[in-house]
């Protein structure tokens, strides 16, 4: 998503201070059961295929599930929930954008994925190509849109717990990062996938339930007539009319409409490159349970984006549009809100009952996303980087394990530091990022490889360099880091992109460079590796 890159302000929610303990007993008890789970499932952990893939052991349905806890991120329950509250008809394009890009997964990538890799997406690459050039460009990128993402879900835990318990402080703001890192790093290194995706599964059915609960009471108020609470969001919205029509963030100029076409083109196809959504194929048993997996997704994804209906709008009809912007400039406290507003207002213990729960629930909503993109990466640098590019294929699989659990205390404690710096930060606008560099460099590669009997190592290396520094420096010289009040060094002012997102270029530039790079090799690609891998994607004969 694309919403402005907001410093964020602070305030306690009303009613909060006098059922802080209430709030507090929720998030531990959170935490607490999360945990159990976890050694439970690390007990269970004896090899690589078991902290990698869960063992292959789950079935469609629980990996849907799964699934749907990985993709459901703050971002999603957050900052959907703010874009639509504050930006009507065009805040709602991020759900439909979301649930689109399903479609590409699953027609395009899921099954082949499947049967065609081991752990990592640089597996797949590695089985026709020169493996140490392409698994460390693979891993490279892996990790970079790892972080992007994390950074997103540590900005979206300060956001909440600062809300909730009424902390300003950088130094307050600071350790509650700092505990979500802790906490994603216990969930990794001692359960593996199999914990991570225990505690997805239960992640996403109090994401459902919690959503369910806010929708049925939001459209309890309007006698459940959604053309009731239409009207009155775009009434108490101060916009009229407008407030359900496009242009009210978009469509301003041509600079914003291209930045519209640039954030639907990263959306939609960059959930086929996310790390921590592609190793989730690899948990299944089998290519068609794996499509079982994105069917299931796909079902209560939708339900839970159509959802986004009651929860945005109803924000922006029960909520003053003043009090939102008050407790964060980019709505991303628009969801707790809302809670508090049905369950009774402010004053009322139901309100702050239902604010408690929801905000739990977001909560773990962050927890589980950072430990299944911290997997990721972890995943990634230990079995493409550390085993078949620096131990060159020699290490065992204990000591792989090992140094994945090590690496997953790195990237948690770089996770950390730059989560601090991030803490005042958009949510959504993070996650666009993570989503175009993801389809700039991650997509082309998967798409050239399984489907281009010409693809060469060249070819691959150009589109992945390619397409994640340029999505990088992109960023880096666009409103989004500086040149605005809403940037992310709002006093300095060095930047020349003028889009918020840069995926109508990078993404074209990563299909490019891949083919170009792949037409001046003076490699010849293996026919007959091709054959094996197009024989072995379709059909499952020699996957793993």
């Amino acid at each position: 998503m694309s919403a402005p890159l907001t410093p964020l302000q602070f305030t306690t929610a009303a009613g909060a201070t006098e059922h802080r303990p209430l709030i507090i007993t929720l998030f531990g008890l959170f935490v607490v059961a999360t945990l159990i789970i976890t050694v439970w499932a690390g007990r269970q952990t004896k090899g690589a295929a078991d902290f990698y893939a869960g063992g292959r052991q789950f079935t469609g349905f629980q990996n849907g599930l799964a699934i749907s806890g990985d993709y459901m991120s703050a971002a999603s329950f957050l900052g959907i929930a703010g874009a639509i509250a504050l930006f009507g008809y065009d805040g709602f394009l991020y759900s439909i954008g979301f649930l689109v890009a399903w479609l590409v997964a699953l027609l395009l990538v899921a099954e082949p994925l499947r049967n065609s890799g081991r752990y990592t997406m640089g597996d797949v690459l590695a089985y026709r190509m020169r493996q140490r050039p392409v698994r460390t460009a693979a891993g490279t990128s892996t990790i970079v849109v790892s972080i992007f993402y994390l950074l997103a879900q540590m900005a979206g835990a300060g956001v909440l717990v600062s809300l909730l318990l009424g902390i300003t402080s950088d130094g307050g703001k600071i350790a509650i990062v700092a505990l979500v890192g802790l906490l994603m790093i216990l969930y990794v290194t001692i359960g593996g996938m199999k914990g991570t995706t225990w505690v997805q599964m239960v992640k996403a059915v109090l994401l459902i339930a919690g959503a369910l609960l806010i929708t049925f009471l939001v459209l309890v108020k309007f006698n459940f007539n959604v053309s009731d609470l239409l009207g009155k969001a775009a009434e108490n919205s101060g916009q009229g009319a407008k407030f359900l029509e496009p242009g009210l963030k978009y469509g301003k100029d041509p600079t914003t409409k291209l930045d519209f076409i640039s954030l639907g083109l990263a959306l939609v196809l960059g959930t086929a490159g996310l790390p921590h959504i592609l190793i989730r194929f690899y948990t299944v048993p089998t290519a068609q349970a794996a499509r079982k997996s994105v069917l299931w997704a796909i079902g209560i994804i939708g339900g839970f984006y159509l959802m986004t209906i009651a929860l945005g709008f109803g924000a922006a009809a029960l909520l003053d549009r003043d009090e939102i912007i008050k407790s964060n400039k980019a709505g991303n406290t628009a969801a707790p809100l809302l809670a508090q507003a049905v369950g009774g207002g402010a004053d009322s213990t139901g309100g702050a009952i239902l604010l408690a729960v929801i905000s739990a629930v977001a909560f773990a909503t962050i927890l589980a996303v950072v430990a299944g993109l911290t997997l990721a990466s972890s995943s990634s640098f230990a079995h493409d980087i550390y085993v078949n590019v620096i131990r060159k294929g020699q290490a065992t699989e204990k000591e792989e394990v090992r140094a994945a659990r090590w690496s997953t205390v790195v990237i948690g404690a770089v996770a950390i530091g730059l989560g601090a710096l991030a803490r005042d930060l958009n949510v959504a606008g993070l996650v666009a990022l993570a989503f175009a560099v993801a389809a700039s460099a991650n997509l082309p590669t998967i798409l050239y490889s399984l489907f281009w009997k010409r693809f060469t190592t060249q070819g691959a290396l150009w589109s992945i360099y390619g397409g994640l520094v340029s999505s990088v420096v992109l960023v880096l010289f666009s409103p989004v880091v500086s040149g605005k009040p809403t940037s992310m060094f709002k006093d300095a002012d060095f930047y020349w992109f003028p889009l918020e997102n840069p995926g109508i270029i990078s993404i074209p530039l990563g299909f490019l460079l891949g083919w170009l790079g792949t037409v001046l090799s003076k490699e010849e690609a293996d026919p007959q590796k091709f054959a094996e891998l197009e024989v072995r994607s379709l059909t499952g004969t020699g996957a793993h």
